[in-house]
């Protein structure tokens, strides 16, 4: 069994800055994409960044250039650097992992349980 634990959120005040991190335990044989996705109230779950394990990097247009994604494929770790937070960057946080379990090789997308973020004044 494979579990992701999340930590880092917070309230922040409007351009402050965040650090997710999300470690994963369990048969883990290989990681092929670690990411970060939110929901806010109201609104679809979305991807806010995620990187493969070949390093390449992806973002969704509202966080380029102030959200910083990376991750270690050995210790099953990935973290995102929030900085120049928006109120509209409020959200729960959800870390996500596209893995495949040892063992059985079965491939499994496997998130965390949220971790909520509120920038706010």
């Amino acid at each position: 069994q494979v579990q992701l634990v999340e930590s880092g959120g917070g309230l922040v005040q409007p351009g402050g800055s965040l650090r997710l991190s999300c470690a994963a335990s369990g048969s883990i044989f290989s990681i092929d994409t670690m990411g970060w996705y939110r929901q806010a109230p109201g609104k679809q779950r979305e991807l806010v960044a995620a990187i493969t394990s070949g390093g390449g990097t992806n973002y969704a247009d509202s966080v380029k250039g102030r959200f910083t994604i990376s991750g270690d494929n050995a210790k099953a770790t990935v973290s995102l650097q929030m900085d120049s937070l928006k109120p509209e960057d409020s959200a729960v946080y959800y870390c996500n992992q596209i893995l495949i379990v040892a063992g059985t090789y079965e491939a499994l997308d496997a998130w965390g349980q949220g971790t909520l973020v509120t920038v706010s004044s």
